[in-house]
């Protein structure tokens, strides 16, 4: 895997989002081994170019809305599930569901799929304001964690001039409280 990503900043952060989602997975009664292994492999095209992404997943068949061509990074998560299956051998459904929607969320989310969006978005090695609080917050309430998490990242969007995924709009939604 390491080999794979070929970029030591992007491994630490595989095994940052590992460990965190393997503590998370624990506080909310999960499987720690689905979370670590999703956790693990969650990013493993996210340093493909843009070209690469489109070429790959269109190549795979895997849906690429308007947004992901204006946006081709957000295709790394479902690639990454693609390349997971591939390349490791993963086959558990679970596991490949939550690297999927690690990036933009869904309508539907399972526990794990939140606690590995959850442990991407606010593992230690991520510095914002408000990640320590939200940390905490995961431990305690996955929806209530989702749903700010969710709302801090369209504050950051919206500072970037940038517009949220149709994807991760449902997912507010959905953890709307």
């Amino acid at each position: 895997m390491r080999e794979h990503i070929a970029q030591d900043h992007r491994y630490a952060h595989s095994v940052r989002v590992a460990r965190f989602a393997e503590r998370l997975a624990f506080a909310n009664g999960e499987s720690t081994f689905k979370a670590r292994m999703a956790g693990m492999l969650h990013d493993l095209a996210r340093l493909y170019s843009s070209k690469r992404l489109l070429e790959e997943s269109q190549s795979r068949g895997l849906p690429v809305d308007a947004y992901a061509r204006d946006n081709p990074i957000v295709l790394h998560a479902p690639l990454s599930a693609h390349l997971a299956r591939e390349q490791f051998g993963v086959s558990d459904p679970a596991i490949l569901s939550a690297i999927s929607k690690h990036t933009l969320g869904a309508r539907e989310m399972s526990a794990l799929d939140c606690i590995v969006f959850l442990a991407d978005s606010l593992e230690p090695g991520r510095d914002f304001p408000d990640r320590g609080r939200l940390a905490e917050l995961a431990f305690q309430n996955l929806g209530r964690a989702m749903a700010q998490t969710i709302k801090s990242s369209f504050g950051f969007l919206r500072e970037k001039g940038l517009e949220p995924a149709p994807q991760t709009l449902e997912a507010a939604s959905t953890f709307d409280p």
